[in-house]
């Protein structure tokens, strides 16, 4: 059910009920309402509806705005009583919830980087309850109810970069899942060239149909959402369409994984990039970004490398020590028990030329100012 569906049943459900005439605009305000918006505008601009996948929420603790914002409609005392009451037992019914933009777009891309939601991620309205997820977990796509999607459409077609953006995580179809992948354009080439399909064959010529679709449209939403200036959506975009407008652009904010920034920078060759995501990176703690400077970006600066062996030392790894370990031929770790072939995998430690006093305190010194900065809460 999408919102307009339940608006316009909730609509006949209050006018049967009461025996008074009540505007569609009107449910719109008191829907708003009943999740402590002060107007349907409101929740518009930064929330969209959803269904609530672990239950009914409890609307008690909104019953008196609800009448109130009847009553401020032009609704009498005992219509404004019923329609309160009933209105809450319909929500209830249909489990209908709000959800923000930036905690939708939160859940979506904790879903695809695998990461195991944790309540302590977000604040809650009240802070003696924890968020709730929007989303089935795991996140199923197919699930996602005709609420949310409608209220993202809608959100996106009036300029939303967030709505576009959770649009595109919706319709991505580009994650390591076997069975998409598996997906072959055989059968829907052979439905394009006029012959009739039977059985799993239809089945399999649907469901690239549906990928495809799906492709365009996860394309399109992050276009969208790029040009509006979502920063998820520009490193995204570099990612998959190799576009370096993230780079090109004023890219000073905070991101949660630098190392992918430098990664990505580095695939399309900005080493200038790839080196200052890196430090940024190593600066906040990341060992492998220091290996990676000392290794690849930073050798002809011995005391910057200096200071991320130090700074390495601080966080508890000491980089001059080799580390190899035993691997299957796959990659995956050895077992004992198993038995087999084994492989080594692992680093040798590094290996610098020592500084000279001067140099070596201040690289000390540099190191200890950036464990300080990265140790202090945020």
């Amino acid at each position: 059910m999408t919102i307009r569906e339940f608006a316009h049943s909730a609509q006949q459900h209050l006018q049967a009920r009461t025996g008074s005439p009540f505007k569609r605009a009107h449910i719109y305000e008191l829907l708003a309402a009943s999740f402590g918006f002060n107007s349907y505008a409101a929740i518009s601009a930064d929330a969209v509806f959803t269904r609530r996948p672990d239950g009914p929420r409890d609307f008690a603790s909104q019953l008196g705005a609800i009448r109130q914002r009847c009553i401020e409609l032009g609704y009498q005392p005992a219509t404004a009583d019923a329609a309160t009451t009933d209105l809450a037992a319909l929500l209830s019914e249909h489990q209908i919830d709000v959800v923000s933009l930036p905690q939708l777009v939160a859940e979506l891309l904790a879903d695809r980087s695998g990461h195991i939601w944790d309540d302590d991620d977000h604040e809650a309205d009240d802070p003696h309850e924890p968020p709730k997820r929007i989303l089935p977990d795991p996140f199923d796509d197919e699930e996602i109810s005709p609420a949310l999607l409608q209220g993202l459409e809608t959100a996106a077609e009036k300029g939303n970069g967030l709505a576009h953006y959770a649009l595109a995580l919706i319709y991505d179809r580009d994650q390591e899942d076997e069975g998409q992948q598996a997906i072959s354009p055989y059968w829907h080439s052979q439905a394009q060239q006029g012959r009739v399909l039977t059985g799993v064959q239809i089945e399999w010529a649907e469901a690239y149909a549906k990928k495809r679709a799906d492709s365009d449209k996860y394309a399109l939403h992050l276009r969208a959402a790029a040009g509006l200036g979502n920063r998820h959506a520009l490193l995204d975009l570099a990612d998959r369409f190799k576009d370096p407008s993230f780079f090109e652009k004023d890219s000073e904010g905070h991101v949660d994984d630098p190392a992918r920034v430098a990664e990505i920078a580095a695939r399309l060759g900005r080493e200038k990039d790839a080196r200052r995501w890196l430090a940024i990176a190593a600066e906040a703690g990341d060992i492998g970004a220091m290996r990676q400077l000392i290794d690849e970006y930073d050798h002809g600066n011995l005391q910057q490398c200096w200071t991320w062996l130090y700074l390495a030392r601080l966080a508890g790894t000491d980089l001059t020590q080799a580390k190899h370990y035993a691997i299957n031929e796959d990659g995956s770790a050895y077992d004992d028990d198993v038995g087999g072939p084994a492989f080594v995998a692992g680093d040798d430690g590094v290996e610098l030329i020592a500084l000279p006093p001067e140099q070596d305190a201040v690289a000390q010194a540099e190191a200890e100012r950036l464990f300080s900065r990265y140790q202090q809460p945020r």
